[in-house]
């Protein structure tokens, strides 16, 4: 349940290593393996399998972008947390660098480690490219 007087989205982006970003929001977008999906205020409990891919969290400062590699994100009681093993704010991500390990992960051969490399490499260029 919200607090007295608190209103919107409770957000918890939490990587193995930190938590990346937490706050209020208004609506979080992500992608499941099941497609994108949009949480507003008010949102059934749910709890769903990400995919490597740029998310969006709109808080009253701004839109927050950021990239996960999968997770899980979880609904519940208007608290959202998206629980990734890894997670780059779109502040972080050096765009060169990421353009870079997409042309290298485009060499190697066809193949789940290619396929896994090439998503994440085009997250994180989406996630900062939206953030521009």
């Amino acid at each position: 349940m919200t607090s007295e007087g608190a209103t919107g989205l409770q957000v918890a982006l939490v990587a193995a290593d930190r938590t990346v970003w937490s706050g209020e929001a208004s609506m979080v977008i992500a992608r499941t393996v099941e497609g994108d999906m949009g949480v507003l205020q008010g949102h059934a409990p749910m709890l769903a399998l990400l995919t490597d891919a740029a998310i969006e969290i709109n808080a009253p400062e701004g839109v927050v972008h950021a990239a996960v590699d999968g997770g899980f994100i979880s609904v519940a009681d208007d608290r959202v947390s998206i629980l990734t093993e890894h997670a780059l704010l779109a502040e972080e991500i050096k765009v060169d660098e990421a353009r870079a390990e997409l042309e290298a992960a485009q060499g190697l051969p066809t193949g789940d480690e290619r396929e896994m490399r090439i998503r994440r490499a085009e997250a994180r260029i989406r996630a900062a490219e939206k953030a521009s």
